[in-house]
């Protein structure tokens, strides 16, 4: 595995350490770290820096929503262009081609209820191109990107994968 490769799989995990930190994971100079990570950020592999938060410790009150969206594709008018007027929404917090039953996968964070509601009934499902939506409103956060929602804090046995 390249220096390269190694420093990618270090930040996916913690993209706070300092470049004399990773240096010295790395066996390589501060510098040296700068300009991977320069290189990385300049080629697109490397497109921002997020915290994971777990929002339902931080805003009781917010609601996220995956919704399943079936297109049609219209000559001039494909996947990724319907994929990036959706994308524009504020609303919308990721937006993926999926295999299978639908053809894009839409994450949306709101308010409440009612907000994820009407961007569905208001502006997605208008759009050109939209055959259908089914909404699925997440309920509890487990993991993400690698990151357990959940404490272990009583002597429940959990199931090993």
């Amino acid at each position: 595995m390249t220096k390269k490769d190694q420093l990618v799989n270090i930040l996916r995990q913690n993209a706070r350490m300092s470049n004399e930190q990773l240096a010295a994971m790395l066996d390589i100079s501060a510098a040296e770290v700068a300009e991977i990570i320069k290189e990385l950020e300049e080629s697109g592999m490397i497109i921002g820096y997020t915290a994971i938060i777990n929002e339902e410790e931080y805003d009781r009150n917010s609601v996220s929503a995956f919704i399943e969206v079936r297109v049609s594709p219209e000559v001039n008018c494909g996947y990724d262009d319907v994929a990036a007027v959706i994308a524009q929404y504020p609303e919308v917090a990721a937006v993926y081609l999926m295999s299978g039953g639908y053809d894009l996968a839409v994450t949306v964070k709101g308010t409440n209820l009612r907000d994820v509601a009407l961007f569905v009934s208001d502006r997605l499902a208008p759009l050109n191109g939209v055959l259908s939506t089914t909404t699925h409103f997440i309920l509890r956060r487990y993991k993400e990107k690698d990151k357990m929602f959940i404490k272990n804090t009583d002597e429940r046995t959990l199931v090993s994968p």
